[in-house]
C-alpha cells in the first residue's frame, strides 16, 4: 500500500465516523456553509486550524500561507477576506500565527533565500522597526519568538485597514478582527491584543471611505 492509498483509507474511516455520529452530517454540509469565522493563519503542517480550535468542516473558514501574512497586494488573501465578510458574513477574523515559525526565522537572516525573499519582505520590515526590543532578547528562539507576535499584531492591523473591513464597519456589519498565537510545543492558543472592532482603533492615514455616486 502506498502512502496515497493510506490517505484514502484515512478519509473513507473518517468520513464513516462522523456519518455514524451523524448520518445527516454531509448531506447538510454540502447546502451551505455558514461559518462564523475566518482564520488567517500560517502554511505550517503542525497548526491544522479547525482541529486547534474544535470546530468541525463548515464551522471555520480558512486562508493559510508562509507566516501568516496579508498584504494589500495579496489579491488571494484579500479574496478571502471579501469573501467571507461579504458573502459569509463572518463575525470574527483570527489571525494567527504560531511559535518558532520559520516564516519569521527566515526574516532574521541577511541571506538570499530565494522566492520567499519577497514574500517575507514585510516581516523583515517589522524586525528592523522593533530591532532593539527584539534584540534585547537574550536567545535566537525568544528574539524568533517575539518577532512572530509582533508579525501577528502587524497582520491584525494590515486587515483592519482593507476596504473590505472598513465598509463592513461602516454599513454596521458585527465584524472583529483578533490576534492569537499558537504554541506548537503545548498546542494552546494565546491571545496577544485587543480585538479590533470598529474604524476608530485605525490610524487617521489608513481610514478609507466609501466612494459614493455624484
Amino acid at each position: 500500500m502506498t502512502k496515497l492509498e493510506n490517505l484514502f483509507d484515512k478519509n473513507h474511516n473518517w468520513a464513516e465516523a462522523i456519518k455514524a455520529e451523524d448520518p445527516d452530517f454531509f448531506l447538510k454540509l454540502s447546502q451551505q456553509q455558514e461559518p462564523d469565522y475566518l482564520w488567517i493563519g500560517c502554511s505550517d503542517s503542525r497548526v491544522p486550524a479547525n482541529e486547534i480550535v474544535g470546530l468541525m468542516p463548515g464551522e471555520l473558514f480558512v486562508h493559510r500561507n508562509v507566516a501568516n501574512v496579508v498584504l494589500h497586494t495579496d489579491i488571494n488573501c484579500l479574496s478571502v477576506i471579501q469573501y467571507a465578510v461579504d458573502v459569509l458574513k463572518v463575525d470574527h477574523i483570527m489571525v494567527v500565527g504560531h511559535y518558532g515559525c520559520g516564516g519569521v526565522r527566515a526574516a532574521l537572516q541577511n541571506q538570499q533565500l530565494g522566492v520567499i525573499d519577497l514574500w517575507i519582505r514585510n516581516i523583515r520590515d517589522i524586525y528592523y522597526a522593533h530591532r532593539a526590543h527584539i534584540e534585547s532578547f537574550p536567545t535566537e528562539k525568544e528574539r524568533v519568538d517575539r518577532l512572530c507576535e509582533l508579525n501577528v499584531m502587524q497582520q491584525v492591523q494590515q486587515v483592519s485597514r482593507t476596504n473590505v473591513v472598513q465598509n463592513a464597519w461602516a454599513r454596521g456589519q458585527s465584524l472583529s478582527v483578533h490576534g492569537w498565537i499558537y504554541g506548537v510545543s503545548d498546542g494552546l492558543l494565546k491571545d496577544l491584543i485587543e480585538p479590533i472592532t470598529g474604524v476608530e482603533q485605525i490610524p487617521d492615514q489608513y481610514k478609507v471611505f466609501k466612494l459614493t455616486p455624484t
